[in-house]
């Protein structure tokens, strides 16, 4: 029996059609992956299943009664609250019948009442039942699989980063344990110990999910089906994503043999016709053939994604080094990491390490002056001319488009320059004069690495560049990397991804204090 299912679902942006018509059920037991590439709409169907985006037309069915978990990280908490305050709430329920049984106890010591104590019996039995003495035990157990312990369980919710958040909203969806688990790039902000840790915890979980990741080992080694979005078209595949692959290539290849075997046929058709018509003998048999033709439903020629070729230019080099930190502290109110000495050389590619919220991306934005050094200090040399992907864009103006954007960066560039660099870098057409918020993360992505391949630098400063790319970009940018003759620092939780570029390694968690 179906626990979701979706009919003739239709919706667009402006111009941009995301689906047409798309129709799939989600049973029970079912370990859905949702794929596609950047842009197709995958996030967008999330949003839609979850009501934050009403569809333009179709027909969204949820089985009655069910509970639905979706990860938003940009859900609004209470940011007063600790870590453990924020994971309890996922219990609300239990922790409201202790508070009734405490106080209907309290009212029976005052005055004994043998209905109120069938009712704080009863009450006592849902404790006990939902195991509601071992929730504490519970609680820690999905906080540390996560690596939300390490966080600290009494620090306020107000003095996490993003990552560290979207952290404990993962924890405690996993804690709600729904019939149904929406999850988009849950992998986000994990380390590969936790990542391991999620998978088994998604291996074992009773219910359904449907999960969005870029993380192909992940989604290979916890779903049971794959509901793949290609040309506004969902197509749903049984197995995990190496037999998705597999059925999908060889789906592809049948559908080449049969455009390629129809066109032959309709080639040799016309030829037919046009060698036969005029003559008075064959003319009926040639227009027979005319009407025969005229019924074919035409197979439409395959398609392609447009697939990025990215390419950075490095500007002057020199000798001796780069970079040199002596000494460094890191943090805000207090020093994150004990203080921090290394040197990075002309043409070194280092990769920066260490598990999640133990302050990576605080030594980048200290090394780029947006924080400044708690104490100790560093020095780049004169002519380093940096360019920095930051994890998660803000874009100062929410109406800028892909265009805009490039255009106000490179007055110079005339529009088809801009337009030749968008669709170098993967961006499809539709996407040109849409505006950026409104793009997947991998589609925003794309637009700042855009803008990256534009100018000319020798230093690349990367934190967390594939997050929200799909595994086309992913390689694509890989090689652009490995083929960059300038020095790179990069931050990724994806250590098959550097291990093609990266010379260097400064591991942070030597340093935690």
């Amino acid at each position: 029996m179906s626990l979701l299912t979706v009919e003739n679902l239709q919706h667009s942006f402006g111009d941009n059609i995301l689906f047409q018509n798309i129709s799939f059920s989600l049973f029970e037991g079912e370990k859905m992956g949702l794929v596609g590439k950047n842009g197709a709409g995958k996030s967008t169907l999330l949003k839609i299943l979850t009501d934050e985006i009403i569809c333009e037309g179709g027909d969204i069915a949820w089985r009655p009664k069910i509970s639905v978990g979706y990860l938003d990280q940009y859900l609004e908490i209470d940011s007063g609250q600790s870590i453990r305050e924020y994971l309890q709430t996922a219990f609300a329920r239990l922790y409201a019948a202790e508070a009734a049984y405490n106080e209907i106890n309290e009212s029976i010591a005052a005055e004994p009442d043998m209905k109120k104590i069938e009712q704080a019996a009863k009450l006592m039995e849902l404790l006990l039942a939902e195991g509601f003495y071992e929730l504490d035990t519970h609680i820690d157990r999905v906080a540390s699989g996560l690596g939300v312990t390490a966080l600290g369980m009494d620090s306020e919710l107000a003095e996490l980063s993003g990552g560290q958040r979207a952290k404990v909203i993962l924890a405690k969806l996993l804690l709600e344990n729904p019939s149904v688990l929406i999850l988009d790039e849950p992998t986000n902000f994990l380390d590969e110990s936790h990542i391991e840790w999620l998978t088994g915890f998604l291996n074992e979980f009773a219910g359904a999910f449907i999960v969005v990741s870029h993380h192909f080992d992940f989604l290979d080694r916890i779903c049971n089906c794959i509901a793949d979005i290609e040309f506004q078209a969902l197509e749903k595949y049984k197995g995990n994503l190496t037999a998705y692959l597999a059925a999908k290539d060889m789906r592809r290849q049948q559908y080449i043999q049969n455009f390629a075997a129809q066109q032959k046929f309709i080639a040799k058709t016309e030829d037919y016709i046009a060698r036969n018509k005029a003559r008075a003998s064959t003319a009926r048999a040639a227009q027979s053939r005319m009407k025969m033709l005229a019924k074919v439903e035409r197979i439409p020629p395959p398609k392609d994604n447009p697939r990025p070729h990215f390419r950075f230019v490095n500007s002057w080099m020199g000798n001796g080094l780069l970079l040199e930190v002596s000494g460094l502290s890191i943090g805000y109110d207090r020093p994150l990491l004990s203080p921090l000495d290394f040197k990075l050389g002309w043409g070194a590619k280092m990769a920066v390490t260490g598990f999640n919220g133990i302050g990576k991306s605080t030594l980048v934005k200290t090394l780029l002056g947006e924080i400044p050094a708690l104490s100790g200090g560093f020095g780049f040399h004169e002519r380093a001319s940096i360019g920095y992907f930051q994890q998660e864009p803000t874009w100062e103006d929410a109406n800028a488009t892909p265009y805009s954007y490039i255009a106000a960066l490179f007055p110079k560039l005339g529009k088809t320059e801009i337009l030749s660099a968008l669709a170098r870098s993967g961006i499809s057409g539709k996407h040109f004069f849409q505006s950026l918020p409104s793009l997947s993360g991998g589609e925003q992505a794309k637009v700042r690495i855009c803008h990256l391949s534009l100018n000319k630098y020798n230093l690349l400063v990367l934190d967390e560049p594939t997050n929200h790319l799909d595994v086309v970009a992913k390689e694509v940018l890989q090689n652009a990397l490995a083929n960059y003759q300038g020095s790179l620092i990069v931050i990724s939780h994806e250590k098959s991804f550097c291990a093609g570029f990266v010379n260097a390694t400064l591991d942070v968690e030597k340093a935690a204090l």
